[in-house]
Order: structure tokens, then C-alpha cells, then sequence
């Protein structure tokens, strides 16, 4: 499979092979003016209600159906929140799964993938560490990779949330969300195909669209900050990269103090625990870095709840 198929009528088709196996999330509407700032309409997609925590499921069900798995199971490599996907999919479909995260994986997470029957392998201090880890434990095994956000089914079954989003708030102009690897930005930008504006955010301490798009092609980057176990793989996919280039309006980047900042008003305003990941792109908004229009009906991705709510 090539980039070109991660197309709007693929992530629709994905969608229809998932759908029995996945939550369709609900959104929230909202006013900024609950958070202290300046009234505005707010649609806020709950994605972080979805099985698993984060929107990941959708990635590790689109390719453990559309892909052959070997008798040797699946394998991959996580800062957590895709390691818990894989693990919950394939428990839900009998195959065995083994995961690598590395140290920076929160406790929580961890915790989550054994309880779900994987195989959990702890290596290094980053996420790079644990790809590697995992791609000479495929190596050995003959055990299928399931990538993070570099493989098409995974950007196929991410776009998923886009679509539902379109649906469920058919005249938003803008939606914000948070880039990591940039598999969840990267599916969505192919359902959307510019038709909505798509803001990436990310922690100024792991800027890794920002690098990319200033290089014109995907390069390693900073990879640190208090989201570093979701939004700092240090480079982003060669596969989302074009979509971006082409849809992604921009990126804006935002301090850790601000992602806490969100993490505390999601909490206090609407009683949602988002991990730092998840918020980051409603601290977008609360800080100011992005400064919507009068009348722009935005969109906010909380994409991600595998934090200690009680930490909050």
C-alpha cells in the first residue's frame, strides 16, 4: 500500500469495517466564555471516551482486519496510548500481541496493557528505543508490526474520527489537534481534504510537524516535555508528511505550563482527565496561541484520558 491510498473514500470504507468494534464518540458544545475568555461557541470531540482511552483503537482494529496477521501474532512499539490500543484489539480478537514502551511510559498505561493479557517489554528512555526494540523482536519472530502512526491502516483508521466529526458537526470551520507522530492529523487531514482548516498543535518541547514542514520533509526533532510519552516520537510519518504539507493549515506549539493549564480547566469546567497529550490542543486555545475568529465555528481533538485523574 502506497500514500496514495489513504484517501477519503478509503477512511470511509475503514470506517465501515471498524464501526462494530469501536465507540462512536459524542461531542460537547461548549463557550470559551467557561474558561474566562471571550464567548465563543466550542465543540469539543470526546474522543478520549473511546475503548483504550485515546483514539488509537481505531489504527490497531483497521490493521489487524485488513492485514494478515502470522501465527507469531503482532508487535509494536509505543509511548503507551498505542501499545493499550494494540493490546485491547487484539485481546478482543484472540491474537497475541507483545509491546515495547520505553521508560517514560506513565505507570498507568503500563499497567493497562498487562491487565489486557500483552506481552509488555520496557526498553530505553525514549520512543525511538522501543521502535527499535520492536523491529528486531519482529525480526526474530516473524511477528507483524503494527506501527504507530507510519502504516496506512493506521492513518486509514484514524481518519475515522474526522468523518465522525464531520458528521456531527457538519458546519465546523476549524478543528484543532494535537500532533505526535501525526497518524491521528494525518488521517483526518485525508477525510477532510481542506474543507475544514486543521490547526496541529504541539509541545514547544516536541515540535515535530513544526520541523518538518520548515525542512520540507520530516526530520528528527526536539523530543522532551511533559507530553513526551504521547506527542514525542522525534520525527513524524513519511506517509501523514504530504497530507500535511498539503492540508494542515499550520502548527502552533505551546509551553508545558499551558498544557497543565488545559489539563486543569478540562477538569475544573467540564470534569474531563485528559492526559497532557489530550489537552494540548485545547491549550491552544487557553493560551492564546491560537485566536479563533468572531463567528469561526471551532472544533477541539480531546484525544487522549490515560492520565491519574486524581494527579488533576
Amino acid at each position: 500500500m502506497q500514500a496514495a491510498v489513504i484517501s477519503r473514500e478509503r477512511v470511509a470504507a475503514t470506517y465501515e469495517l471498524i464501526r462494530p468494534y469501536i465507540r462512536r464518540t459524542p461531542t460537547l458544545e461548549v463557550n470559551l466564555a467557561d474558561f474566562g475568555l471571550s464567548p465563543l461557541p466550542l465543540v469539543c470531540k470526546l474522543e478520549l471516551l473511546q475503548h483504550a482511552g485515546s483514539f488509537k483503537p481505531r489504527g490497531a482494529f483497521a490493521n489487524l482486519l485488513m492485514r494478515e496477521v502470522p501465527k507469531a501474532g503482532v508487535v509494536a512499539a509505543s509511548g503507551g496510548n498505542h501499545g493499550l490500543a494494540v493490546a485491547f484489539a487484539s485481546s478482543r480478537l484472540q491474537i497475541q500481541s507483545t509491546i515495547f514502551v520505553p521508560e517514560v511510559a506513565a505507570a498507568t498505561k503500563q499497567e493497562r496493557i498487562r491487565s489486557l493479557g500483552a506481552r509488555l517489554r520496557v526498553v530505553g528512555q525514549l520512543y525511538a528505543d522501543a521502535l527499535a526494540a520492536s523491529r528486531q523482536f519482529a525480526s526474530e519472530t516473524g511477528a507483524m508490526q503494527i506501527h504507530a502512526f507510519d502504516q496506512p491502516e493506521t492513518l486509514l483508521g484514524q481518519g475515522s474520527v474526522g468523518l465522525e466529526a464531520e458528521q456531527q458537526c457538519p458546519d465546523m470551520d476549524t478543528l484543532l489537534v494535537s500532533v505526535g507522530g501525526g497518524g491521528l492529523i494525518g488521517g483526518i487531514a485525508a477525510w477532510f481534504e481542506g474543507r475544514v482548516k486543521l490547526i496541529a498543535v504541539e509541545p514547544r518541547a516536541a515540535p515535530t510537524l513544526y520541523r518538518a514542514l520548515q525542512a520540507g520533509h520530516p526530520v528528527d526533532a526536539e523530543a522532551g516535555g511533559i507530553a513526551a510519552d504521547s506527542l514525542a516520537p522525534r520525527k513524524v510519518g513519511e506517509l501523514m508528511y504530504p497530507l500535511a504539507e498539503r492540508f494542515v493549515d499550520r502548527v502552533v506549539l505551546v509551553e508545558d505550563e499551558d498544557i497543565k493549564t488545559a489539563q486543569k480547566a478540562l477538569w475544573r469546567v467540564m470534569r474531563v482527565a485528559s492526559e497532557p497529550g489530550g489537552a494540548a490542543a485545547m491549550a491552544a486555545l487557553l493560551s492564546g496561541a491560537y485566536q479563533p475568529q468572531p463567528n469561526e465555528r471551532v472544533g477541539v481533538l480531546l484525544c487522549g484520558a490515560n492520565t491519574d485523574a486524581v494527579s488533576l
